[in-house]
């Protein structure tokens, strides 16, 4: 039998890679078998281009000719489903997707799997939890399947650099299914910890009392359920890697301004924010090189197009955040440059892995920031759930007495934005403690205890991943075989082609003319802040009378601030202001110049009359030095400031809308030397400047306050936009 698949295995493989001489990779060929001829489940650690997919599009073919149901393949991203249905076809493999981006086709995807004609359905671990899809789709799926993979498994571990909740769902599923039925998870990315998580998660023994023997299908169960781990070297001999570390933005972009054009081929670049992403790909464009911006908030079919041109050689690069990272398949990838490092070496490992996949030479850059620590912290504690804020989503949830609330209802009833809240939803839900169903969120009634040791474990093992970045950046010794260390890979020796192995095979000069055009784009001010327009829902429940649209009489106009808070340029210099540990002063003469010039360059449709500020605590004399400053560059009088009512703004920044809202409703008030200043002005504009906008409901609250005096527009301008 084994001599058999063998060959059928390798014509499935030379249709798949269209050559009549391919062969398998050392571990391929071991893998179809544990899955095909053994039935058991299977973990595959191997290097990025090795060839995993053709391991589970190989046995899907060969367990249909046996009469096996539909593979179910678990895949985290949108770009990495659509390359897969892609390379599906190419080896006759029926394959179909249910994603977010589809939903018109859903419909005729379920009538494809009622009728048999699908061999591999591709689900994100998100979908799996829909309660349609949960209760009405997955149950007949499952009593069919054929086979289970689980695509960059690493995500289903705690440890894994790029965990998601969903995942970990997935030890349910597998538990849930019929026996005889093969699982294969696969990753490039895990080092002994997450294999071993990970692997422990597939090992569910298949119902309760279940004991050894032979299934329907005449393979041996119970006893079958222990993984086969197949795991192999990870160094990528076309890879050479580099650091070149520089003063700051402005000479990191000079330089990619420089040298962009030596690089081979097409590639990527990757930055740490969105707003890195789309400053620096306008920066290049202007300059005249074909790139794109890539990011979690690009438009989907701006995202299909994109990778699209990467593939066709269009575009000399994508510049792009993580969001274009696992599983996108450009063989030929030529360069992967990074602008700020990722926070570990195993997240850096796998970013890199989309380069010269099927070519004998990529180059890999890495120009490391000094804000790229704050950016980690940020992120690593923003993943983190507070044992607070679960406890007031199970409490809320429990006073409903079994009706369910929808995320936007819970918003209403906690202090936590859409996004973390619907994180801080799902680990619930994994943990057993609430259910997702049709309506919403319901608590399940199952004890739940906050486990502080786990998320203690986590944070400090990415401090450690952070710490071992930083030694990725300054070692003198190899740095593939330090990458290949990082994720346990005894077979690391050194790659003789680094610059560290070798010599540096960048140049680290810059021209005199890029210099100053980074310094200029960086140096670019003014960003809209767009005004609220819609009240948040459910803030009545906070005693606040008011729903629906904000009247048009009492809406802010379109503002200005100095620049974001992520921004590449004047960034920097806002986040040292804006830093915990800051203490209040006016702004700076550069910071005070730039801010004129964000007045000189608004397109407004009526010259505001006066300035009017808004109270503060935390940065009075920065406000005022602002105030002071526009006051004299647009010859505007300056009427003062709000006062505080009520006590002032209560709470503490962040949370959602509702709660934001009512941490500054009635907290404001216009003073009798504000009134008098305001009366002249009635049907006239007035500019409101403020420190920084975030949620804008300060602002908006101040702007409806001035509205409600006489003025005919208000005009908000802040330094920072936080979001």
């Amino acid at each position: 039998m084994t001599t058999d698949t063998r060959a059928s295995a390798l014509e499935v493989l030379r249709t798949l890679v269209g050559r009549p001489d391919a062969d398998f990779h050392e571990g391929q060929y071991e893998a179809i078998e544990t899955l095909v001829d053994q039935r058991r489940r299977a973990l595959v650690v191997q290097r990025t281009g090795w060839g995993k997919s053709a391991v589970y599009f190989v046995a899907t073919l060969l367990l249909r000719r046996q009469g096996a149901g539909p593979t179910i393949l678990v895949s985290p991203l949108l770009a990495l489903m659509r390359d897969q249905v892609a390379a599906a076809a190419r080896a006759g493999v029926r394959a179909v997707s249910i994603n977010s981006s589809n939903a018109h086709e859903w419909a005729d995807v379920l009538r494809k799997l009622q009728a048999d004609e699908v061999d591999v359905l591709l689900v994100s671990p998100e979908r799996l939890n829909n309660p349609s899809f949960r209760d009405e789709q997955l149950p007949a799926l499952i009593r069919r399947v054929g086979l289970l993979v689980v695509d960059e498994a690493h995500c289903i571990s705690d440890w894994g650099h790029d965990f998601r909740p969903d995942y970990r769902r997935l030890r349910d599923l597998i538990a849930e299914m019929p026996d005889g039925v093969p699982v294969l998870a696969t990753t490039a990315t895990a080092n002994s910890r997450v294999v071993t998580d990970v692997a422990a998660q597939l090992d569910h023994r298949v119902g309760a009392g279940a004991s050894a023997g032979i299934s329907t299908t005449g393979v041996p169960t119970g006893a079958n359920t222990e993984v086969v781990t197949i795991r192999g070297p990870l160094a990528r001999a076309s890879l050479r890697l580099g650091v070149l570390r520089l003063p700051d933005s402005k000479a990191r972009l000079a330089w990619l301004l420089s040298h962009l054009a030596e690089l081979p081929g097409s590639g990527i670049i990757y930055t740490l924010t969105v707003a890195g992403a789309e400053d620096t790909a306008r920066l290049l464009r202007e300059a005249g090189h074909a790139v794109r911006a890539y990011t979690g908030q690009t438009d989907t079919g701006e995202r299909e197009e994109s990778e699209g041109m990467l593939k066709n050689n269009e575009v000399k690069a994508l510049v792009a955040t993580s969001a274009l990272g696992m599983g996108f398949d450009k063989p030929d990838l030529g360069f992967v440059l990074h602008l700020g490092a990722p926070s570990s070496p195993v997240a850096y490992y796998q970013q890199v892995g989309r380069a010269g996949r099927a070519t004998e030479n990529a180059d890999v850059l890495l120009l490391p920031g000094l804000e790229d620590e704050a950016i980690w912290q940020y992120f690593a504690t923003a993943s983190m759930p507070s044992q607070r804020k679960a406890e007031a989503v199970l409490g809320a949830l429990r006073d409903a007495a079994g009706a369910p609330l929808s995320t936007p209802a819970l918003e209403a009833r906690v202090d936590l934005r859409r996004t973390p809240l619907e994180l801080l939803l799902k680990v619930l839900d994994v943990d057993g403690a609430v259910r997702r169903v049709k309506g919403g969120w319901v608590a399940t009634g199952q004890p739940w205890v906050y486990d502080s040791e786990r998320y203690e474990r986590i944070a400090a093992e990415r401090v450690a991943e952070q710490r071992s970045m930083i030694e990725y950046e300054r070692t003198t010794g190899c740095r593939m075989e330090f990458l290949q260390r990082a994720l346990d890979d005894d077979t690391a020796v050194p790659c003789g082609r680094c610059d560290t192995c070798a010599a540096p095979w960048y140049p680290a000069d810059v021209d005199e003319g890029a210099a100053a055009t980074a310094a200029q784009s960086l140096d670019r001010v003014g960003v809209a802040i767009e005004p609220r327009a819609q009240w948040p829902t459910g803030v009545a429940s906070l005693g606040i009378d008011v729903r629906g649209n904000i009247p048009v009489g009492q809406r802010l106009s379109t503002g200005r601030a100095l620049a974001r808070l992520t921004d590449l340029g004047w960034g920097g210099p806002l986040r040292d202001v804006f830093a915990p540990q800051a203490t209040d002063a006016p702004a700076s003469a550069a910071m005070l110049a730039a801010c004129v010039r964000v007045l000189a360059d608004w397109d407004w449709d009526e010259r505001p009359t006066a300035i009017v500020s808004m109270p503060s605590r935390r940065h009075p004399l920065l406000i005022d030095s602002v105030a002071r400053a526009l006051s004299g560059a647009g010859r505007l009088p300056w009427l003062g400031s709000l006062d505080h009512a009520n006590g002032g703004p209560t709470g503490t920044p962040g949370g959602n809308s509702a709660y934001r809202l009512a941490n500054v409703w009635e907290r404001f008030a216009v003073g009798p030397e504000l009134t008098e200043g305001l009366e002249p002005l009635a049907g006239r504009p007035v500019l409101l400047i403020d420190d920084s906008a975030d949620s804008r409901w300060t602002l908006t609250v101040a702007g409806r306050l001035l509205r409600q005096q006489g003025v005919s527009a208000v005009l908000p301008f802040t330094l920072a936009l936080k979001s």
